[in-house]
């Protein structure tokens, strides 16, 4: 969802008090709110602007709610009351991670020779076909030792891992990245959407290589043959800016942030999108849980009104 602003309302419907900016949004879950079926109760999980503020705003007395707007100022919604998920409740303690047949160098051979208990930091690195390093895995303390069954000078490590666990559909985009070169067009298309939408997280993390913008007038040509839901278009829009593995956010609020440069591209500009009606067909009309995603006419409407003119072809 990207991101979520909260204006506390009076018992006029009045905004009072400071807004609460969150960043990350992501939804967890909703069901029907126990007090007024009409309703729902949504839980999502986010990050306060400031990361220091930890407390949300309390509802006062005789206060209709919040007001709930996009990251753009849109507006999103109504909710009567907030209520904090103790993080202990939605982070449980995920088991360690056994790493088996591993060939030991550099410092972590010295300690498992010397002996020493404290065996140090690791990270678990994912490699393509020849040998780039395409993603972090895992990264942790290693935990313990016992030599590998069915090899001589290999060991099982136990990993205690700290960062978040990736999700399955991570192994299908590497799995491109293991079979294509990361200069393949379209190498996304092969990914499910959940696949797609860890394609874009990875292609965020490079966003540091693109350089200066492109001059304000510039046009990109959108190869829009495999966009059928919303990750396919952001991958789309990512490789018709900055080249196959490109990104310009993974969603409408971080397009905005996108455009306001140091991505690649500074508009006014022109986005000529061939074969648009593959778009046309399939965007927005897919059934989904949570908020539903823009159409294709939409997305026009958004692009042109944030300085992009779109030429179908």
């Amino acid at each position: 969802m990207g991101g979520l602003l909260l204006r506390t309302l009076d018992a006029a419907h009045t905004p009072v008090g400071e807004e609460w900016s969150l960043e990350y949004v992501r939804v967890l879950g909703d069901r029907p709110c126990p007090l007024d079926l009409t309703r729902r109760d949504i839980t999502i999980e986010a990050s306060a602007i400031p990361d220091d503020q930890d407390e949300y705003p309390q509802r006062p007395s005789l206060s209709s709610g919040y007001r709930l707007h996009g990251a753009d100022g849109e507006p999103w919604g109504h909710c009567r009351d907030l209520g904090q998920v103790p993080r202990e409740f939605f982070e449980p303690a995920e088991p360690p991670v056994r790493l088996l047949g591993c060939s030991p160098h550099g410092s972590l051979r010295d300690v498992l020779e010397a002996g020493d208990e404290d065996l140090g930091h690791a990270q678990v690195l994912r490699l393509n076909w020849v040998g780039w390093t395409v993603g972090t895995v895992l990264e942790g303390e290693i935990t313990a030792w016992i030599p590998f069954a069915h090899g001589r000078c290999l060991v099982d490590l136990t990993h205690d891992t700290w960062s978040r666990r990736l999700p399955r559909a991570a192994r299908e985009a590497w799995d491109v990245s293991w079979r294509e070169r990361q200069s393949e067009p379209n190498s996304w298309a092969r990914c499910s959407p959940q696949g797609r939408e860890f394609w874009l997280d990875r292609a965020q993390e490079r966003t540091n290589q693109y350089g200066s913008d492109e001059a304000p007038g510039s046009t990109y040509h959108l190869d829009g043959r495999h966009v059928t839901d919303a990750p396919a278009f952001h991958c789309a829009l990512g490789e018709a800016v900055n080249g196959p593995g490109g990104y310009f956010g993974h969603d409408l609020s971080e397009v905005v942030g996108c455009l306001r440069g140091g991505y690649g591209a500074e508009p006014p500009f022109t986005l000529v999108w061939h074969d648009a009606d593959v778009a046309r067909a399939c965007l927005g009309v897919s059934p989904c849980r949570d908020r539903r995603p823009p159409t294709f006419e939409e997305l026009l409407v958004f692009l042109a009104d944030h300085g992009v003119d779109v030429r179908l072809a």
